[in-house]
C-alpha cells in the first residue's frame, strides 16, 4: 500500500516524465490580490499567466498545492468533520498547459496515471462531460467525450450540467467546460445492485470526484458574453486526500495516514478512542482537519484576528476549540500540542512547518486560552438569559440576544442551541438569521465594486520604470470604469509607468497624468493580477495621446525613507533581540512605518533604545543602495538575503542591500541611508501570540515627533514652575492626588452608609413590598452602589423595590432595583424605567432586576418617580 508521501512524489515524478516543470506550492495565504484571501485552487498562482498579464516561462507545469476552502460547492465550514471527505485545508495535485497540449493529452495522461501507474480499477471510474447550454449557444463537449470513449464504456461517461461541468474563474475572465473523474469505492455487492453512474455528483460518500480537468477556451466578458481565448489552457486539480483514501482501501479520508496519526494523538490526549462514539469522532475529525489549516496559515503569515483573512482563521480555530470543549471535555488548551505529530506527517513536504514550530505553538495556545475564557463568559451570559426567560414564563430566547452572544462575544450558535435544548428551550432562529443577514448586507454594501469590461486600446505588457525614474512618457493600453460605494472611478493601465503599485506593505504612488491641455489626478495605484492599475477620477479627453506620467515625488521619497528604514530596523531587531526575529508583516506610507515581527515578550524600553541607536549608526554611515535585479534566487540566498515565510518568490528576485542589511524586496528605496535622517519608535505592542509590532517615524516625521515631545516637555516644566527634577515632582503629585482620591472615596462611602441607613429607616411597606425611595442630588454611581448594597443585605425571599430620581450636576437619572421575588412575579425594572424616561427627556433601560435612564430635564424627576411607583402598583 502506498503511503501519502509516496503518492505525492509519484504524481510529481509522473508529470516530470511528461516534460512538466515541477514547481513548489504557493503560500496558502494570498497577498496582493483583492479578489482572494486564500489559495483555494492550484490555478491561483498561475492566474497572471492565464490572464496573459505575465509571459509564459514554462508551457507545462505540475505541483502539489496547499489550499483552503470554507465556502462554495461542497465546502460549508459547518459540515467539515461530519462527513468523510470534505476539508478546510487540503492538497491539490495539478498539471497545467499554457498554450501547449489540450484535451487529448490531459485526458490520456490522467487515465495513464490513475490506471497504469496507480493501478486503480478502471471499472470503478466514471467521467463527466459538459452537456452544453443552449442559452449560451454552447454544444455538448463531444471532443472530450470522444477521447474518454477510448478508455471508458459509454455508460461510464455522464453528461453534466453547467453548474458541475463548466468552470469559471469569476464573474468575468477565463472559463470553459470541464471533465470530472469520479471513483466508485463501494463494495462489489453494492455495485452489483446499483450503478455508480446514478450516484455521480449526488453527494454519495463513496462515489466521489477525485480529479477535475478544466479546458479553458473562453473568456467571459462583463456583459456575460463569451469570446474564444487566444491561447487555450489546461488546468487540472486532484484531491490528494481523496486519492489517498482510494488507494489505501479506506472509506474515509480521515482513516488514511494523512489524518490517522493526528487523530490517534487527539484520542490519547483526551482519553477517548476513535470509533467508539459518533459525536467524539466528529470532534476528533474537526480538530485533525482544522489544526492543519491553522498551522499552515500561521506559517504563511496569516495570524488569527478579527478582520478579513485573520477572522476566517480565528473562526476555524474557535470551531475546533468548541468541539474539543463540548464533546471531548477539554477545558484547557491542547491543540497547540498537536504540532509535533503534524510536523512528523507533513514536515518533509513542507519544511516551513519545522522552521516556524515555536511561533505556531505560541499563537495557537494563546488563541485557545483566550477563546476558552470567552466560552466561560458566554455560558454565564446565556445562563442569565435562560433565568430571565424562565422567570417570564417563556421557552424561546430572542434571536437578537443569541446573535449578540455570537457577534460580540464569539459564542457559537450551535452551542447556544445545545445548552438551550438541555433546558427545554430554543432560540428564535428566524430572528437570528435576520440579524446575520443584516450584517452580511452591511459588509457586502461596504465592499461592493461594480466593474466594467476593459477597453483595450493596444496589446502589450506594462513595464515598471519607477526604480529609476519619477516620470516618463506613457500611453494607455487599456481602461475601464468601476463603481465603489456609489463613487465612479476609472482604472488605467499604461505601457510603462513610474507609479509603484501597492505591494509588499508599501502603499501605491499618487501623482498625475499630464497631456498638453489637461492634468489628471492619479489618486492611487494598485496591483491587480500583476498589472499596475492607476485610479483616476475621470478619463482624459483623448485616451490615445501620449502622457507624461509623473508621481508625487515628495510622497514617494517619504515612503522610500520609511521602507528603507524597515530593512535597517529588521536587522537591528535581530541583533538586539536574537535571530528568531522574522518579519511577519509591514505597512509603509509617507507618514509612518509599521513593522510586525516574531518575538515572544514585550520589547523593553532599553532594548528599543538599543535598536534606535543601531539604526542611527547605519543612517549616519550613509550606506549606498546596492541593488541587484533579476538575480537567481539561489545566488541571492548565497549572498545572505533574507526570504520571508509566506511570500512567493520567482526564480529571479530583486536584492536590496544597505551595508550588512540584505533582503529580497520589490519595493522602492532611497539612494543612501543618510536620507532617512533619523528613526524614532513611537509605539511597541503585541498583535498576536508571539508577534510584536513597532510603529516608527523617520525623516521629517521623526523631526516633527521630536518637536512635539519638546513642546510637551516645555509645557510640563512650565506647569510645575520649571523644577529641576520634573519626573520626581510629577510622581509626587500623582501620589498626593491618589491619597486625596482615597480620602474622597472614604468620605463618599461614609455618606452612602449614612444615606442607606436613613432610606431604610424611611422605607414604607405597600402590598407586602418594602418600598425605598431616593430623591435628591447625588453621584449616580454612588446611588447604584447603594442600591446593590440594599439588595445584597435583603433576605432572598424579601420583596424590595428601590427607586431613585437623581440630580447629578447638569444631568439627571432614574434608577430602579428589584429583588428576585418581584422579578419572579413579572415586574420588570427595564420597562418601568424606559416608560418613565421621557418625563426627564431621556432614554434608557436595562434588565428585569436593575435599570437606569439618563436625561436632561431634572424638573421631571419627581413626576417620573411617581409614575414608576404607580406603574408598579406601589403608590
Amino acid at each position: 500500500m502506498l503511503t501519502a508521501k509516496e503518492i505525492r512524489e509519484s504524481f510529481k515524478e509522473f508529470f516530470a516524465s511528461k516534460q512538466h516543470q515541477i514547481v513548489p506550492s504557493a503560500p496558502m495565504v494570498v497577498k496582493g490580490d483583492p479578489t482572494l484571501m486564500f489559495t483555494n485552487a492550484g490555478m491561483n498562482q498561475f492566474k497572471d499567466i492565464i490572464l496573459g498579464n505575465v509571459p509564459i516561462k514554462y508551457s507545462r507545469v505540475a505541483d502539489s498545492q496547499k489550499c483552503l476552502r470554507v465556502s462554495g460547492k461542497h465546502n460549508d465550514l459547518e459540515e467539515v468533520g461530519h462527513d468523510t471527505y470534505h476539508h478546510t485545508m487540503f492538497e491539490m495535485l495539478g498539471n497545467w498547459s499554457f498554450g501547449d497540449y489540450f484535451k487529448k493529452e490531459a485526458i490520456g495522461w490522467a487515465w495513464e496515471y490513475l490506471v497504469d501507474v496507480l493501478k486503480l480499477d478502471p471499472k470503478r471510474l466514471y467521467a463527466t462531460v459538459f452537456e452544453g447550454s443552449p442559452a449560451e449557444g454552447l454544444s455538448r463537449d463531444d471532443e472530450a467525450a470522444g477521447y474518454w470513449e477510448q478508455f471508458l464504456p459509454k455508460d461510464h461517461i455522464i453528461n453534466g450540467n453547467k453548474h458541475d461541468n463548466f468552470w469559471e474563474m469569476g464573474d468575468t475572465g477565463p472559463c470553459g467546460p470541464c471533465s470530472e473523474i469520479h471513483i466508485d469505492l463501494r463494495s462489489d455487492e453494492e455495485r452489483a445492485v446499483s450503478s455508480g453512474a446514478e450516484m455521480v455528483n449526488k453527494d454519495h460518500p463513496q462515489v466521489i470526484e477525485i480529479w477535475n480537468l478544466v479546458f479553458m477556451q473562453f473568456n467571459r466578458k462583463a456583459d456575460g458574453s463569451l469570446e474564444p481565448l487566444p491561447a487555450k489552457v489546461i488546468d487540472t486539480g486532484m484531491g490528494f486526500e481523496r486519492l489517498c483514501m482510494s488507494l489505501q482501501g479506506k472509506t474515509s479520508n480521515y482513516d488514511t495516514d494523512v489524518f490517522q496519526p493526528i487523530i490517534q494523538v487527539i484520542a490519547e490526549k483526551t482519553g477517548t478512542k476513535y470509533g467508539d462514539n459518533r459525536q467524539q469522532d466528529v470532534a476528533m475529525r474537526v480538530i485533525a482537519d482544522h489544526i492543519r489549516t491553522i498551522a499552515f496559515s500561521i506559517t504563511d503569515g496569516q495570524l488569527p484576528s478579527n478582520a478579513k483573512a485573520g477572522y476566517v482563521i480565528r473562526r476555524i480555530l474557535r470551531r475546533a476549540v468548541r468541539y474539543g470543549y463540548t464533546f471531548l471535555g477539554r477545558r484547557e488548551a491542547f491543540m497547540y500540542s498537536l504540532l509535533p505529530v503534524l510536523i512528523e506527517t507533513m514536515g518533509d513536504a513542507y519544511p516551513e512547518l519545522v522552521a516556524q514550530k515555536t511561533l505556531i505553538e505560541k499563537v495557537i495556545k494563546e488563541e485557545e486560552e483566550s477563546f476558552l475564557r470567552t466560552l466561560e463568559t458566554g455560558i454565564r451570559l446565556l445562563d442569565k438569559k435562560i433565568e430571565e426567560t424562565k422567570a417570564a414564563g417563556k421557552t424561546v430566547i430572542s434571536g437578537v440576544d443569541a446573535f449578540t452572544l455570537y457577534d460580540t462575544y464569539g459564542f457559537p450558535l450551535d452551542l447556544t442551541e445545545l445548552i438551550l435544548r438541555e433546558n427545554g428551550m430554543e432560540v428564535n432562529i428566524d430572528e437570528f438569521n435576520a440579524e446575520m443577514q443584516k450584517q452580511k448586507e452591511r459588509a457586502r454594501n461596504a465592499a461592493a465594486i461594480e466593474t466594467g469590461d476593459w477597453v483595450v486600446l493596444k496589446e502589450g505588457e506594462s513595464k515598471f520604470v519607477g526604480y529609476d525614474l519619477f516620470e516618463c512618457e506613457a500611453e494607455i493600453l487599456r481602461y475601464r470604469k468601476i463603481k465603489q460605494k456609489n463613487k465612479e472611478l476609472f482604472q488605467i493601465v499604461l505601457d510603462q509607468t513610474p507609479f509603484y503599485a501597492e505591494m509588499g506593505g508599501q502603499v501605491g504612488d499618487t501623482g498625475w497624468l499630464i497631456a498638453d491641455d489637461e492634468k489628471l489626478d492619479v489618486v492611487d495605484t494598485k496591483r491587480e493580477n500583476n498589472l499596475p492599475v492607476h485610479f483616476v477620477t475621470r478619463l482624459p479627453k483623448d485616451v490615445t495621446v501620449t502622457f507624461t506620467a509623473k508621481i508625487n515625488e515628495k510622497k514617494r521619497i517619504q515612503c522610500e525613507c520609511n521602507h528603507s528604514a524597515t530593512h535597517l530596523l529588521h536587522e537591528a531587531l535581530r541583533e538586539v533581540l536574537g535571530t528568531h526575529v522574522e518579519q511577519k508583516g509591514s505597512y509603509v506610507s509617507p507618514e509612518a512605518l509599521r513593522f510586525d515581527f516574531s518575538h515572544f515578550q514585550k520589547v523593553t524600553d532599553e532594548e528599543i533604545r538599543q535598536v534606535e541607536k543601531l539604526v542611527s549608526e547605519k543612517i549616519r554611515a550613509n550606506y549606498p543602495l546596492e541593488e541587484h535585479r533579476n538575480m537567481p534566487i539561489a545566488q541571492a540566498q548565497a549572498l545572505g538575503a533574507m526570504a520571508l515565510f509566506g511570500e512567493k518568490y520567482g526564480e529571479e528576485v530583486r536584492v536590496v542591500k544597505y551595508g550588512s542589511s540584505i533582503e529580497l524586496c520589490g519595493g522602492t528605496h532611497i539612494p543612501a541611508t543618510g536620507m532617512i535622517g533619523s528613526l524614532r519608535v513611537i509605539a511597541e505592542s503585541s498583535i498576536a501570540a508571539g508577534v510584536r509590532r513597532i510603529e516608527a517615524v523617520t525623516a521629517e516625521g521623526a523631526e516633527n515627533y521630536t518637536f512635539m515631545l519638546q513642546d510637551s516637555m516645555r509645557e510640563l516644566r512650565a506647569l510645575f514652575n520649571n523644577v529641576p527634577n520634573l519626573a520626581q515632582t510629577i510622581r509626587k503629585s500623582i501620589e498626593e492626588n491618589a491619597e486625596l482620591k482615597k480620602q474622597v472615596s472614604d468620605y463618599v462611602k461614609e455618606k452612602v452608609a449614612m444615606l442607606k441607613k436613613e432610606l431604610i429607616a424611611k422605607a414604607v411597606e405597600r402590598h407586602g413590598v418594602k418600598v425605598i425611595v431616593f430623591r435628591g442630588e447625588a453621584n449616580v454611581d454612588a446611588i447604584k452602589d447603594l442600591a446593590f448594597q440594599i439588595k445584597g443585605e435583603s433576605n432572598s425571599d424579601e420583596k424590595v423595590f428601590f427607586v431613585a430620581g437623581i440630580k447629578d450636576g447638569a444631568k439627571c437619572a432614574l434608577m430602579v432595583m428589584l429583588s428576585e421575588p418581584l422579578v419572579a412575579e413579572g415586574l420588570n425594572a427595564g420597562k418601568l424605567v424606559k416608560d418613565a424616561a421621557k418625563l426627564i427627556q431621556g432614554g434608557g433601560g436595562g434588565q428585569a432586576h436593575f435599570a437606569t435612564a439618563g436625561g436632561k430635564n431634572s424638573d421631571g424627576l419627581a413626576q417620573a418617580v411617581e409614575q414608576i411607583l404607580e406603574a408598579a402598583d406601589l403608590k
